[in-house]
């Protein structure tokens, strides 16, 4: 069935690497003998939109896309000094976007700063409307902090001294958000065999949002998924059940340095998971080959998980690879199995030629430089 997707090119080098992944999705399809599966459609986000029409994130392209099932976006930058906080965060509170959904995967031969980056095999499933990324809070000084603080302090008798000139956040997490993102997570890990999953959480101090994220974890999947899961300390006894594991965030971080090998799904809060994805990128190669796609219960909004390289734009030196990867995990989403293999194949047997984007090649000795077009035309060839 022919599939609509809606597509923003994005800012910066978005333009350069939209074009190059739009050309090898198609021909992944083609040579898969699913050639015009998709109808590809513009919407306008990002600078291009602000030159059109006087707005950033048009009213027009968050209707079209409370109706869509498919799109897929370059990097967007944020305005500096003034307009929206931030387009992408616009995108995923305006529709929803609550699961953000990164998987961390090595390609064997690039350079990485690690020794056993082949052990790095996770899905970090992030927590994407709430938490700090909300954007509650007041500058320090102002009247509005001010009265929070004074509130704070007479009204709910907080004891902690804090200080009159300071700026001052919100940090709201739910229930039923935190809930719902984990639920992502476990029947993720259910339907693809993998077997466990990590809330990570800094529970141990934040006891009532993070702590609350870990507990809400555990609620649910006695009340959803009795039976099909143990806890970590009856793992041997597993028996093919899912583990459901904690840890908290600073720990977490130790562990996928020293033990990957023993975490596969992670479930997070927002800036947990903000960190902790760019950090597992950097440990496989960066985010030049890191994939990301941020969802609702009916939206799959794939993305560039780097940022725009204004400096970099129009010199056709950018690497497209984390666009075509999450074109590739969208192609599998579609039912395009065989397109998204030939995809990774296409990465995969460009790492073992040393044939690379300059990111990727500088790290690799005797790797060749290629530019944005002539990796995506030896990536189409490799097909």
């Amino acid at each position: 069935m022919r599939k609509t997707v809606y597509f923003v090119e994005g800012d910066g080098i978005g333009p350069e690497i939209w074009g190059v992944t739009r050309v090898l999705l198609d021909k992944a399809l083609e040579k898969s003998g699913c050639g015009g599966a998709i109808e590809w459609k513009e919407i306008l986000a990002g600078e291009k939109a602000f030159k059109e029409t006087g707005s950033y994130l048009p009213q027009e392209t968050l209707e079209t896309l409370r109706h869509a099932e498919y799109a897929i976006k370059g990097p967007l930058g944020t305005p500096v000094g003034g307009g929206i906080r931030s387009i992408n965060v616009a995108f995923r509170q305006a529709l929803d976007l609550y699961a953000c959904i990164r998987p961390i995967t090595y390609f064997e031969g690039l350079e990485t700063p690690v020794k056993h980056p082949e052990r790095v095999d996770m899905v970090v499933f992030r927590e994407n409307v709430e938490d700090v990324y909300m954007g509650v809070e007041f500058m320090a000084g102002s009247p509005e902090a001010k009265r929070l603080i004074a509130f704070l302090r007479e009204e709910l008798g907080v004891k902690a001294a804090i200080e009159p000139d300071s700026a001052v956040g919100i940090k709201p997490m739910s229930a039923r958000n935190s809930k719902r993102l984990i639920r992502k997570a476990i029947q993720y890990a259910l339907d693809s065999g993998r077997p466990s999953v990590t809330l990570v959480h800094k529970g141990n101090i934040q006891k009532f949002t993070e702590g609350g994220f870990r507990q809400w974890g555990y609620d649910l999947a006695a009340e959803e998924f009795s039976g099909r899961w143990v806890p970590e300390e009856e793992a041997e006894n597993a028996g093919g059940r899912l583990v459901l594991k904690d840890r908290i965030a600073d720990n977490m971080f130790q562990q996928v340095l020293a033990k990957p090998e023993l975490y596969s799904v992670l479930a997070t809060p927002n800036l947990n998971g903000d960190y902790l994805s760019d950090a597992l990128a950097a440990q496989v190669g960066g985010l030049g080959i890191a994939p990301g796609v941020n969802m609702s219960d009916t939206l799959a909004f794939y993305e560039a998980t780097h940022g725009t390289a204004p400096r970099m734009a129009g010199k056709d030196i950018a690497n497209p690879g984390s666009l075509i990867l999450s074109g590739a995990l969208m192609l599998e989403r579609m039912g395009h199995v065989d397109a998204a293999r030939r995809v990774r194949s296409a990465i995969a047997k460009a790492v073992a030629l040393k044939k690379l984007p300059t990111d990727l090649a500088r790290t690799l000795p005797g790797a060749q430089t290629l530019g944005c077009r002539a990796f995506g035309d030896l990536l189409g060839e490799n097909l």
